[in-house]
Parts: C-alpha cells; sequence; structure tokens
C-alpha cells in the first residue's frame, strides 16, 4: 500500500492506497514540536486501530507546507516502515507546467490539488481549498498551473474577530438560520459564514473574468461541505483531492 503524506499548517493528513483505492485515512494535529519518533509512535497507534500491518506499507509520498515538519516525515517513515519517502518539491514530475514567476514558491498542495483536478475533469480550473489558508488556483484547459489567491482562512479570520472584540463571544462555525442575525451569536455566524461565501463567489467571478475560458470550480478542504452549498460558483467538492494528487504524483515518479 502507499502512504500518502499531507503536512499542512493546521492538520496532518495520512491517507492509505491500495492501487487507486483510498482504504484508510487519518487525521492529527499539526505539532511543531513533536519529534519524527513521537509522529511514528502516533501513526502506528492509528494503523493498529484499524488492523494494518506495518509491512503492508511499501511506498510513501510526502507534501509539506511546514518546512519544520518535511524532515520528520520522512524520518517517521523511515523508522516506521523502512522506506525512502518521495518528496513533493522541485525536481519532481507533475505532468503539469507550472508558469508561476518563481515555482519553488508555490505550495507543494496547491501544485497538488491541481493536477489531482486536472486528472480528473480534464478542463480550466480554479480549485478552492479551504485550509488554515484558502487558497484559489487556476488550471488551464491545456493543464498548466497558472497561479491563484491566497486569503485568510475562515477559521483564521474568525478567531481575529474573537480576539480583537471584546464584547463578541467565540461562536461556532456554522450556517445560521438566517442573514438577517436576531442576537449576537446568528448575527456573527451569518457575519463569518455569508461573508466568507461572498469572499469565494466574488474572487471566482474575478478570475473567471480574468482568464477568459470555462472553469470548473472545485472545492476541498475541512471547511468545504459548509460553504460549497452556499456558493454560486461551486460546482464540485472533493474531500480526498490533495491525498489523491499525492497517489497521482507517486505514479507519475514510481519508476
Amino acid at each position: 500500500m502507499l502512504l500518502a503524506i499531507d503536512v499542512g499548517n493546521t492538520n496532518i493528513v495520512y491517507g492509505l492506497f491500495d492501487e487507486d483505492r483510498l482504504v484508510h485515512q487519518f487525521r492529527v494535529e499539526t505539532s511543531r514540536g513533536r519529534t519524527a519518533d513521537e509522529y511514528a509512535v502516533i501513526l502506528r497507534q492509528l494503523l493498529a486501530m484499524r488492523d494494518v500491518r506495518a509491512e503492508s506499507v511499501t511506498a510513501a509520498i510526502v507534501a509539506s507546507v511546514v518546512p519544520a515538519l518535511t524532515e520528520p516525515m520522512l524520518d517517521l517513515v523511515r523508522r516506521a516502515f523502512a522506506l525512502e519517502a518521495l518528496v513533493v518539491g522541485p525536481g519532481i514530475r507533475t505532468g503539469m507546467a507550472i508558469l508561476y514567476e518563481n515555482p519553488r514558491e508555490v505550495g507543494a498542495d496547491r501544485i497538488v490539488n491541481g493536477v489531482a483536478a486536472y486528472e480528473r475533469f480534464k478542463s480550466g480550473l480554479i480549485v478552492v481549498d479551504f485550509g488554515t489558508a484558502t487558497t484559489f488556483d487556476c488550471v488551464s484547459p491545456k493543464g498548466e498551473y497558472l497561479g491563484g489567491v491566497i486569503a485568510p482562512g475562515i477559521q483564521i479570520s474568525a478567531d481575529a474577530l474573537f480576539a480583537r472584540a471584546a464584547k463578541l463571544p467565540r461562536v461556532e462555525i456554522a450556517k445560521p438560520p438566517r442573514v438577517v442575525g436576531r442576537n449576537t451569536q446568528h448575527s456573527m455566524q451569518s457575519g463569518i459564514v455569508y461573508g466568507y461565501v461572498a469572499l469565494v463567489d466574488g474572487l471566482v467571478e474575478r478570475l473567471i473574468e480574468e482568464l477568459e475560458f470555462p472553469c470548473v470550480v472545485v472545492a476541498t478542504g475541512g471547511l468545504a461541505r459548509l460553504i460549497a452549498p452556499l456558493s454560486r460558483s461551486i460546482k464540485e467538492v472533493d474531500d480526498d483531492l490533495t491525498l489523491d494528487g499525492l497517489r497521482i504524483l507517486y505514479e507519475r515518479n514510481a519508476g
């Protein structure tokens, strides 16, 4: 089985593939203070919980947007599975032209998402990833990565509101009963959720206007399921897009 590791600023997601089928997925909190040994113990325990033997993991690939954790993840793979993991970064074969001014600046997760979405839809794309930051990544009908937008994530925006407005309480990020809030909680939820929906739809509209070609708008990430049903522009949701992209990249580089 292939172990795909997606290291984000908030969570680390482990996915296990049996050929092209995602059979197990685990999510743990990103902690820069943990050692490779600690991460190895956690992952081995998670695998044991699903009755997966370590010997069944025969390959691994890592994408990381947290430089401090890239090497610990590689050490984790070495110690837990006696394997050398493939790392998404400069030199890896993506099958996608990167038309960024400096391709090395593009986050690994953004390229992985673009590759996975283009493999699925074979069309112009805007991939919206609701992570710690919300990214909008544009892919041409020819499969070229064009660039995109990076916006503060919905949780970051809400945390700033909670921290800086002394009289406002911390509320759950959830859809309120109506847009016009009739109490403080619902008013805040309306501003956070519908305000973010407006941000997404507004940016997608401007991107399509500038790109001048039809786009499939695909959402992924933790809060995609909350925002997508309220959005006019998001047409597809794929929770496993990044993990699937890692599988595709491994297959393109396995030789």
